[in-house]
């Protein structure tokens, strides 16, 4: 059908004249001007009527006046019709009658170019204003850092995540005419994707947990695998929005944590397993230690150990290496026996 073919981006060049057009403008205002005044005193109707029409409706050259700074560009339509894209920085001239169409030139988000910094004032207000009236699409990179989520990973446990995405507009005809609001649906689609990819992961390291899709548990984890994890966001994003004419360059995750009703469990837990890996090495060092004791004695022939005294001095070195705290000598001046 007519209305759901995919508009291609027309670009529109050779229109840099925007310096003479005014030129010529302003020159005709003076002639104009002189005119009237000319047909008045000398009688001349036609010159008096012409330059007067003129008066009137010479400020619609004006309206063809357009100023583009670098990554700029500004969608045209002539009466609904998608005339083309004007691009790169300069002073253009273009048909007056055109109108530049960006439905979301008023939109803003928690982004790079869209922040007014501190409380609303009258100046961030007239700068919204004018930013949603001049109808430019910008075409730099921008980050978008939308709020912390909270999302449930593999296992069920709450995760409080955010990411920023770095994004530019490629096609600027996709981008106003293939959906709504590119800067919304763009915010809609990255915060999707964040939960889409986190619940395929396990905050930690767990095992007998597939994150792969290839059917082998593996060790992936978003606290330890944040560069993969990222890319698959990033790549989920750019899936979604490239009929929307916008490119992903790159995302990151910026924050991950627990939420804050298990962080403390989980920290207990944490630590638990910290202390039980620290005991493991004590116990395997202290084994080794007495093992070599044992052969340095039998070695040097210092004494001649029954297995009684052996377990003996085996149990007395575990404690004293084991032990949290330093061992308390016994003096013994007896025997075992």
């Amino acid at each position: 059908m007519e209305d759901n073919k995919i508009i291609e981006e027309k670009i529109i060049s050779g229109h840099k004249t925007g310096g003479l057009m005014l030129f010529l403008t302003l020159a005709l205002y003076v002639v104009a001007t002189i005119g009237v005044i000319y047909g008045g005193t000398m009688s001349n109707g036609p010159i008096a009527v012409i330059s007067g029409i003129y008066l009137f409706v010479g400020w619609i050259l004006f309206l063809g006046l357009k100023v583009l700074k670098p990554n700029e560009a500004l969608v045209l339509t002539l009466f609904g019709k998608y005339v083309g894209t004007l691009k790169g920085d300069g002073f253009f001239f273009v048909n007056p009658f055109v109108t530049a169409f960006n439905p979301a030139a008023g939109t803003k988000l928690g982004q790079s170019g869209d922040i007014n910094g501190g409380t609303k004032t009258a100046s961030n207000n007239a700068e919204t204003a004018a930013a949603a009236m001049s109808k430019k699409i910008s075409l730099k990179v921008m980050t978008l850092s939308n709020s912390r989520q909270k999302v449930n990973d593999v296992l069920g446990n709450p995760v409080e995540v955010a990411v920023a995405v770095m994004w530019r507009v490629n096609d600027t005809a996709k981008a106003v005419f293939a959906v709504d609001n590119y800067k919304e649906y763009l915010s809609l689609q990255c915060d999707a994707a964040v939960r889409n990819v986190v619940k395929i992961y396990p905050y930690d390291v767990t095992d007998n947990v597939d994150t792969t899709g290839d059917g082998q548990a593996d060790d992936g984890s978003l606290r330890g695998s944040t560069e993969l994890v990222a890319n698959r966001i990033k790549e989920e994003i750019q899936d979604k929005v490239k009929d929307a004419g916008l490119e992903i360059v790159d995302a990151r995750i910026t924050y991950l944590a627990y939420a804050t009703e298990i962080a403390a469990v989980m920290l207990q837990r944490q630590q638990a397993a910290a202390i039980i890996d620290a005991r493991k090495m004590i116990v395997d060092g202290a084994v080794g230690m007495v093992e070599m004791a044992l052969e340095r004695l039998k070695e040097g022939n210092m004494v001649d150990l029954d297995e009684e005294r052996k377990a003996a001095m085996v149990s007395n070195l575990l404690v004293v290496l084991c032990g949290n705290h330093d061992a308390q000598p016994v003096v013994n001046s007896g025997s075992l026996y």
